[in-house]
């Protein structure tokens, strides 16, 4: 569908610029055959409609072709000298194939007035490099605004996306003060000596009151997810008690790299539910966070009974899943990697691969310009 849809882009792309090339080339021809009258020298339509139209052709030729150098060398931070270097030696190539172009074709119609191809490089060469320059300038600008665009609607879709991501890991629709009224009533009438269920209760509004206070946040630092797990795993490990081990490899250099809000709950719970839960026997669910220069990556293991047959099929299609993989799409267009498996020696594993991006700002500055 994707790939779809940037074919037909392209295509409407190029029928807007040979449209436009077009309507240009016939108001170019109207005004110079108007001047040719009003010096005394005119011109027959025939030699100057066609003349005009084949120069705009050209010039529409080589706007595709530097707009599809626009979107391949973008002018970006880390690669620019790179895509500067690239665009002259782009500009300079078209410029002379256009050159090339009009003296052949001069040599072979009346309509196109003849050069030799020293005279036309003399005078037209440093003009075409120019203009090739200014439309590049328009490429980038046209591909920036796209992209801008993109970013908003990609917003919206996340918007809606967190939402649902927020309702799956909570699995109610109650309003936020009814809510946490009634566990402050239901711990009053918890006895004093019962503390590990005050303490469960409590784990529970940690978690929907972090939940609430993040609710439009798209990224966050790892440090700050894992805080949010955490009571997640307290109210988990008081309800299956002995039977449930969470083991954290996190690599330092790691916890203040920004991931996806409620991208680890969802995995974990997964974990818990599939892999633990269902058998009497203990279990053991693994976290580990790592970076390299260009990615971090993210997995959450567990040693249940793994995935067979439509089980499999079934949870690589599941609401969770599917929201996660709808989510990292939509923040990171494709530059991820998100894979589910059966391990080696049983259990699942989930494996996530992220861009390393640190937040610069400190985890509350980032938290709020991600919203």
């Amino acid at each position: 569908m994707a790939e779809e849809q940037r074919n037909r882009g392209f295509w409407l792309e190029t029928a807007l610029i040979f449209a436009a090339w077009s309507v240009f080339g016939l108001i170019s021809s109207n005004q110079y055959y108007t001047q040719a009258e009003l010096l005394g020298r005119p011109e027959s339509w025939a030699k100057v409609l066609p003349s005009a139209l084949f120069e705009m052709f050209l010039w529409a030729l080589a706007t595709v072709a530097i707009f599809s150098l626009a979107r391949r060398f973008p002018l970006e931070r880390g690669r620019m000298l790179q895509s500067v270097a690239v665009h002259l030696a782009g500009a300079s190539v078209l410029s002379l194939a256009r050159i090339v172009v009009i003296v052949e074709v001069s040599r072979r119609v009346e309509w196109l007035d003849h050069h030799p191809f020293e005279i036309q490089f003399l005078r037209a060469f440093h003009q075409h490099v120019l203009n090739c320059l200014l439309l590049l300038g328009l490429a980038h600008a046209v591909i920036y605004y796209r992209r801008y665009r993109e970013r908003e609607r990609a917003a919206e879709r996340l918007a809606a996306s967190l939402t649902e991501a927020r309702l799956q890991a909570l699995k109610m629709q109650l309003q936020p003060h009814f809510l946490f009224n009634t566990l402050n009533a239901i711990s009053a009438l918890i006895p004093a000596e019962a503390k590990p269920a005050r303490r469960m209760v409590a784990r529970l509004g940690d978690l929907l009151r972090i939940t609430l206070e993040h609710e439009e946040t798209q990224e966050v630092t790892l440090r700050e997810e894992l805080a949010f797990l955490q009571p997640y795993l307290e109210i988990e490990q008081a309800r299956l008690e002995d039977r449930l081990t969470v083991v954290m490899e996190i690599a330092p250099e790691t916890m203040e790299a920004r991931v996806p809000h409620l991208i680890l709950q969802p995995l974990v719970e997964n974990a818990i539910r599939h892999g633990i839960a269902p058998r009497i026997r203990p279990g053991r669910v693994e976290i580990s966070a790592t970076g390299d220069d260009r990615f971090l990556h993210l997995e959450v293991r567990d040693d249940g009974p793994g995935l067979h047959g439509h089980e499999q099929g079934r949870a690589r299609k599941g609401v969770g899943l599917a929201n996660i993989r709808s989510r990292l799409e939509h923040l990171y267009d494709g530059e991820h990697r998100f894979e589910l498996a059966n391990r080696p020696d049983g259990g699942v594993v989930v494996s996530i691969a992220l861009p390393f991006r640190r937040a610069h700002h400190g985890p509350a500055t980032e938290e709020r310009s991600a919203r």
